[in-house]
């Protein structure tokens, strides 16, 4: 009876811990291999091939390629049905590997800022349509097509954290539960129709956020930029709206220091301008408020999206849209309260003082 020696691939470890089948090491290699065809030149460097894992390998550590397909996406026929990037992004996202639909995501803030500043001039873009609809289909179905719903503490009932105004409220003491919808209700939708279209992007944009944190650094820069196309506002006058304290002085200087960083920030201005409903202004300004208030701080980013919001504060003015004016403004004013040194205070901290207080 002989004994069968042929090897045998070892399961590899993912950046999360978790480890990776053989199975699906050699989808991505194959999704890999196919990707390498539409590149010009046709072929990926042999570090990225033999990287354990090549779709994480591409994400994170092989920007000339993904500057290469962000270059092909941003060609004037790329969204058509018969392209191939298109096709093979859908198919890739369709393969149900974490790391290969990571790896789509990336390029989701192109594929959504090309695809709505096209549509208007009517043309071909089915690719896109197709990529953004895998997208919210699997949003639809990990969510089985319920809302995204907070519970709202009702302030009238006291808690460990504060005492009700009124000791003795007359309505039933019992806690209300107040539900806040930061999502609606998914239905599946086969099509992009003009009625759907923000609220299919929106969902997109929602599965891109909940996967923010292990996007690169480029992705989210392009994404700022599409932000500020989409607004169609510059948003340069919003600097000089100082608080009344301040002096004027003070205002030219800091709008001098500003000068040469938004001099750079607009000429990355992509895209052009949308309409914005809530459906989906909502998740662009969750984004942004990750690359504004987010654990990993990178000052380019920062100022970007900042540069952003200002944008999109001045497109709210411009539309008098009280919604997005409100929730703009906070996201400006939480930019400008996390620049203080003296907001910078880690109230978990233990001070250690001589002073007895009774």
């Amino acid at each position: 009876m002989s004994e069968d020696n042929s090897p045998v691939a070892s399961p590899t470890a993912r950046d999360d811990g978790e480890t990776i089948t053989a199975e699906s090491q050699a989808k991505i290699r194959t999704a890999m291999e196919s990707l390498s065809s539409i590149l010009t030149p046709p072929t990926l460097p042999p570090s990225l091939l033999s990287s354990p894992n090549p779709a994480a390998s591409l994400l994170h550590h092989h920007r000339d390629i993904s500057c290469q397909i962000s270059a092909l996406l941003r060609q004037p026929e790329s969204g058509a049905g018969d392209n191939n990037l298109c096709r093979w992004l859908y198919d890739t996202f369709q393969s149900s590997q974490p790391d290969l639909q990571l790896v789509v995501l990336r390029f989701l803030p192109t594929i959504a800022g090309l695809y709505l500043s096209r549509v208007a001039l009517r043309k071909p873009l089915a690719g896109f349509e197709a990529v953004l609809l895998a997208l919210y289909a699997h949003e639809t179905t990990s969510r089985s097509g319920q809302a995204v719903t907070v519970s709202v503490p009702d302030l009238s009932h006291p808690s460990v954290y504060h005492e009700a105004k009124d000791p003795n409220p007359t309505k039933n003491n019992a806690t209300d539960l107040n539900l806040a919808v930061i999502s609606p209700s998914l239905e599946p939708h086969g099509t992009v129709r003009s009625t759907r279209r923000a609220r299919i992007v929106g969902v997109a944009l929602e599965l891109y956020y909940s996967k923010i944190s292990v996007m690169p650094l480029e992705s989210k820069l392009e994404f700022c930029g599409f932000c500020r196309g989409w607004s169609g506002q510059h948003g340069d006058f919003i600097m000089y709206l100082q608080d009344s304290t301040t002096t004027a002085t003070n205002s030219i200087n800091n709008n001098e220091k500003q000068e040469d960083i938004n001099s750079n920030i607009n000429n990355d201005k992509e895209g052009s301008r949308i309409p914005l409903p809530w459906e989906l202004l909502q998740p662009v300004l969750r984004i942004l408020g990750n690359c504004l208030l987010g654990p990993k701080q990178d000052k380019q980013l920062f100022d970007a999206a900042s540069a952003a919001c200002r944008c999109l504060y001045a497109r709210s003015l411009h539309d008098m849209d009280p919604k997005a004016i409100l929730a703009t403004g906070s996201l400006l004013t939480l930019s400008k309260m996390a620049l203080d040194p003296k907001n910078r205070i880690d109230y978990t901290e233990i001070t250690m003082s001589n002073v007895i207080s009774i």
